[in-house]
């Protein structure tokens, strides 16, 4: 054994030689830079769910995949995975309140998602006066994160911001189809009034409904002999397209947020499908609607049976070095599973490391694309290097590829794809993750 062991880290040493070389062919800079610089240019616009812009992103990426040779996921005719949702907007709305009507111009409803709907003091989840010593727009967000069916009772010291609020055209709510059909939706109605009792109410909400089509653009590499066993790889492409002006710049480009994890996604896909020694299949998919409530993940993840899916790499904003120095990068959640270990584990030897999520605080495990697939089971963590606490560029015009370091990108790939390859020849299984819904 003595004798035979140096032999063996030779041959280990030389293997190691030929990946670091393929990869080095595979994914190279100008590669990456040129993804990247593509998908962050002023002609996407941003790349806002809905627009053109989009549009052309995704067509960008179908030709990638198609030049790599991957091919449509199982029961789809191309890369497109196309889906509807609906924009609700507020059609009428009409609320007694103590047995009174209230005048239309003091209702205003807020987050009202469903075609129809109604309730009162029996079925709703009650009254709530606001604080005066508050602001309307900060109690108004803390509201609505509770999905409840309340009425608020709006004092008239803010009947100036109510105004301009019920003023704005609706921009209206975007929900899929078992959504806008949920006789329990959650809204808010606002009641502008001097009563600070309400010991009967009853509310009808009816909203118009407008179809909208959105696509995730997903392909895989069919697995050897695990094909049944899936292991995705994402990013999203959409983002925030044109918003607020800063001077004259009104292009939201999303170069970090998140054309650098798509770059990723792309590149890993060219990566495995040259290796070609990939036992289980690989899916590689750029989401949609990411921005604006993660319909293309809720959808993807739907289309699948989550028990069949081993692994989840979510790649979110690594276009700048991370809290711990170059070469590094973060996962999500790293302690709910085994994934961040077998990935170090695979890094042992090269300059590249994992860690684990540094602030707790902003909840990013749930607030990416991995979360529906991570609430059903799935080691599905997301991988980042973002300083989140101190982006000051984050969802502003000014997150462009001038900003990147490409470098950081190139490196954090690498690592990716060397620290995944026991999860894609089949011969490491990540834990799965305590569910979160039955």
């Amino acid at each position: 054994m003595m004798k035979r062991l140096p032999f063996a880290l030779l041959v280990l040493s030389l293997a190691n030689t030929v990946q670091a070389q393929d990869i080095d062919k595979i994914i190279t800079k100008p590669y990456v830079d040129g993804l990247i610089k593509t998908l962050s240019a002023d002609d996407m616009q941003g790349r806002g769910s809905f627009t053109p812009g989009i549009d052309k992103a995704a067509a960008f990426i179908e030709q990638q995949f198609k030049e790599i040779g991957l091919k449509p996921l199982k029961g789809e005719k191309s890369f497109r995975q196309s889906f509807p949702v609906f924009r609700m907007k507020p059609l009428s709305a009409s609320v007694k309140l103590n047995n009174k009507d209230i005048a239309p111009e003091n209702i205003l409803i807020v987050g009202s998602s469903a075609a129809e709907t109604n309730f009162d003091q029996g079925n709703g989840d009650g009254v709530i006066k606001l604080d005066p010593a508050k602001t309307l727009q900060m109690q108004l967000r803390e509201l609505s994160r509770t999905k409840k069916r309340q009425i608020i009772l709006v004092d008239q010291k803010f009947s100036e911001d109510f105004r301009k609020m019920k003023a704005a055209p609706p921009r209206g709510v975007i929900v899929d189809e078992k959504n806008m059909k949920n006789p329990k939706a959650s809204a808010l109605v606002l009641l502008l009034t001097t009563d600070s009792i309400a010991s009967t109410y009853t509310v009808n909400i009816k909203n118009s409904s407008e179809q909208l089509p959105l696509f995730n653009v997903a392909g895989m590499i069919p697995g050897k002999s695990k094909e049944k066993e899936l292991v995705v790889f994402s990013g999203h492409y959409d983002h925030l397209g044109i918003t607020r002006p800063i001077g004259t710049d009104s292009i939201a480009n999303g170069a970090d947020d998140d054309a650098s994890g798509t770059t990723a996604m792309i590149a890993l896909a060219k990566y495995y499908k040259a290796l070609d020694n990939n036992e289980r299949t690989l899916i590689f998919v750029a989401f949609t609607a990411e921005e604006i409530g993660g319909f293309g993940a809720k959808h993807f993840s739907g289309k699948l049976n989550p028990d069949d899916v081993v692994a989840m790499f979510n790649i979110e904003m690594i276009g700048k070095d991370s809290k711990f120095g170059k070469n590094t990068a973060f996962i999500t959640g790293y302690e709910k599973s085994d994934f961040g270990t077998i990935l170090q584990k695979n890094l042992e030897g090269t300059p590249f490391t994992f860690h684990p999520d540094p602030y707790p605080t902003q909840r990013l495990f749930y607030r990416s694309d991995n979360a529906t697939l991570a609430a059903l089971g799935v080691p599905a963590h997301t991988i980042s290097t973002d300083m989140i606490d101190i982006d000051k560029l984050y969802h502003t015009v000014k997150d462009e590829y001038e900003s990147l370091d490409v470098d950081n990108i190139l490196s954090t790939i690498k690592g990716i794809a060397k620290a995944a390859i026991t999860i894609v020849k089949g011969t490491d299984t990540p834990t799965r993750i305590p569910k979160l819904v039955e």
